[in-house]
C-alpha cells in the first residue's frame, strides 16, 4: 500500500534478518513456532509467556519485526497486549499476528477489527507455515484459520 492510502510502505524483511517475538504460553506449542522458524532461517527468536508486559519486554529490544501473538494468554490477553503494542510509539507499526487455537471466522473477523495484521489457526501447518511467515515479513496480510 502507498502513503497515499494513509498506510506506510513496508520494506520487506529477509527471515535471517528478522527480529520475531512469539507470546505463548504453552512451551510445547512455542518450541514448535521457534523450530520452524530456525527451519526459515530466522536467528532471532524472543519469547514472552503472557501479553501482560509485552512492549515492556519488546521495548527492551533491538527491534521487533514480528510478534506471533497467542490469544488465550495468561493476565492480560492477545487483545489487550495488541492494544499497548498499537499504542507505544515505537512498536505501533510492528507486524502483530494472531495466531489461536480458537480459529473460526468470528475470531478472524474480530481480530481483523482489533488491529492484527494476520490470523493463524492452530495446529500450525509446517507446510504453510513458512510461506506465511515470509508473506507477513513483506508486509502481507494473512488471515488463515483452516
Amino acid at each position: 500500500m502507498s502513503e497515499a492510502q494513509g498506510q506506510t510502505t513496508h520494506v520487506p524483511i529477509e527471515p535471517g534478518e528478522a527480529h520475531v517475538l512469539v507470546v505463548e504460553d504453552n512451551v510445547p506449542n512455542f518450541v514448535l513456532i521457534a523450530r520452524m522458524l530456525a527451519f526459515m532461517g530466522v536467528q532471532r527468536c524472543e519469547w514472552k509467556t503472557s501479553g501482560w508486559q509485552v512492549v515492556q519486554f519488546a521495548d527492551t529490544l533491538p527491534r521487533v519485526d514480528l510478534i506471533l501473538m497467542d490469544i488465550r494468554l495468561p493476565y492480560e490477553d492477545g487483545y489487550q497486549a495488541l492494544q499497548k503494542v498499537r499504542a507505544h510509539p515505537r512498536l505501533r507499526d510492528t507486524i502483530v499476528c494472531a495466531v489461536t487455537a480458537e480459529a473460526s471466522e468470528d475470531q478472524m473477523r474480530r481480530a481483523k477489527k482489533a488491529g492484527f495484521n494476520g490470523f493463524l489457526g492452530k495446529p500450525l501447518d509446517a507446510d504453510r507455515f513458512p510461506n506465511q511467515i515470509r508473506r507477513l515479513l513483506a508486509g502481507e496480510e494473512v488471515w488463515e484459520w483452516k
